[in-house]
Formats: structure tokens, C-alpha cells, sequence
């Protein structure tokens, strides 16, 4: 099984849902199509890993350069996880630096937060 995912664009963000496998096989992918979103002006996204079943070092750090990407750009990436995710994340402690949440509507609120603050 490799990675399979679905893009939503919202009001003023997008959401992409992936399940299966974020791996040093399909993290090339998922950089390049949120990648290439990014670059094309969505600065804001909500990353759905809720239905993964395995991240390694090459997903975590397709995770970092896309949070940063999206920093570079003014924007924010928050990212919605599982148990199995969270406890892969919290082991090299960029908890914090991903914005993981817990749910969809709290990753919602978090990124309109953020967008509140640097309009404020």
C-alpha cells in the first residue's frame, strides 16, 4: 500500500487527507503536490494524517520542509494526526514546529488564530 490522498479547497485554505504508507517511497510525492500548491499562492494548509499507518524519518522530514515552505510564504501548515503519527512525532520532539492537532476544526481554529494575530 503506498500513500493515496484527496485535496478540499476552503475559503481561505486547503485540506489534503492522506492514508496508507508516508514513506521514504511516496514522501517525494506528497512534497511535490502540496509543494506545488503552495508555490501557486495557498499558503494555508491543513494536512489530514489521520488515516496513515506508518511515518518515517523521510515523511518527517517531507513534514518539516512543507511547514517551512508554508512559513516562507507567510502561511501556516497545521496537521491533523493519529495516535501512531503523534507518538513517531513526539520521538524527535517537533510536536510543536508541526502544529499537530487533534481534530480538523481544532486545526481550523489554530490556523484562523494564526492568521488573527499577524493581521492584528
Amino acid at each position: 500500500m503506498s500513500l493515496r490522498g484527496t485535496r478540499e479547497v476552503k475559503e481561505n485554505y486547503q485540506i489534503f487527507r492522506f492514508a496508507g504508507l508516508l514513506d521514504a517511497f511516496s514522501e517525494p510525492a506528497l512534497r511535490k503536490v502540496v509543494g506545488n500548491y503552495i508555490d501557486s499562492g495557498f499558503k494555508d494548509i491543513i494536512l489530514i494524517l489521520a488515516q496513515i499507518d506508518l511515518i518515517d524519518s523521510s515523511g518527517l522530514g517531507a513534514l518539516v520542509q512543507l511547514v517551512k515552505k508554508c512559513q516562507n510564504a507567510g502561511g501556516s501548515l497545521q496537521v491533523v494526526t493519529n495516535a501512531r503519527v503523534t507518538q513517531t512525532v513526539k520521538l524527535v520532539r517537533l510536536e510543536k514546529f508541526l502544529s499537530l492537532q487533534s481534530t480538523v476544526e481544532d486545526a481550523v481554529k489554530n490556523l484562523k488564530e494564526k492568521n488573527a494575530d499577524e493581521n492584528s
